[in-house]
């Protein structure tokens, strides 16, 4: 099946291509407006961020159904989402918000932890609003946040790094923008993506096109400064992928 979310409609479609000529599809009401989504750790559900109701769509993709909708913060815009094994709450999924400075936290699993399932079980606090991605990997035990759309430059050029085994301390905050020294420019940090083995994550540093732009490699485990990528070629970089993860969802 295709996952389609028809974004203004607030509609999910499961469309079954098993036989490609005569397509069999499942019409699912979610909410408006939809936007980025990813799925659990599962494999079974599908979680995607309703922006304009504050809200992430939850669909059983086994037996093609809204599962929930829950209330989230202000406009959530989670990329695909971030999963981990709480140890409090079993496993979750996350997402941050542009609207405020919050990271929601979602129980996913409603066979062994029915009392969490589809509720948020932790609000975390990010270093900023404006939040448009959220990271974490099943060989790490951080949770990286950017706060790309904050319209304070020492917010929108940091991320925050959560212990996610010490989820009551405050996060690490740490300005990479500064650590990368490229110069001058309105430059914004966004899009933490993890490497196959899980000790690298690296952010997009985007400045406008006049100016030097970078991706900035962070190590993991010390979350110490790695390499800083600099080209002509790099223009206002964004979004970028590592192969292995995207193609086996693993995030």
């Amino acid at each position: 099946e295709f996952v389609v979310n028809v974004k203004e409609t607030g509609k999910i479609l499961l469309v079954d291509y098993s036989d490609i000529k005569n397509l069999r599809t499942t019409e699912i009401e979610a909410e408006r407006f939809l936007h980025d989504g990813g799925w659990d750790s599962s494999k079974r559900y599908f979680l995607v961020a309703a922006n304009m109701r504050n809200t992430v769509s939850v669909v059983d993709t086994k037996i093609g159904k809204l599962a929930a909708n829950v209330k989230v913060g202000t406009k959530p815009h989670p990329g695909r989402g971030a999963n981990w094994n709480d140890v409090k709450y079993g496993p979750v999924w996350a997402t941050g918000q542009l609207g405020d400075d919050t990271v929601s936290v979602i129980g996913t699993d409603p066979a062994k932890h029915k009392q969490h399932a589809w509720k948020v079980v932790r609000t975390l606090k990010n270093h900023g609003n404006g939040s448009l991605f959220i990271k974490t990997h099943p060989k790490s035990k951080n949770l990286w946040v950017d706060a790309a759309l904050s319209p304070n430059s020492e917010e929108n050029q940091s991320v925050s790094i959560f212990d996610l085994k010490n989820l009551d301390k405050p996060a690490q905050v740490i300005n990479l923008a500064k650590l990368a020294e490229i110069g001058d420019g309105p430059m914004r940090i966004t899009h933490p993506e993890y490497n196959r083995t899980g000790d690298e994550v690296w952010f997009s540093l985007w400045n406008p096109k006049n100016k030097q732009s970078a991706i900035v490699v962070m190590d993991d485990k010390t979350r110490g400064l790695k390499a800083v990528i600099k080209d002509p070629r790099l223009i206002t970089p964004t979004g970028k992928f590592n192969v292995y993860n995207t193609q086996h969802d693993v995030y």
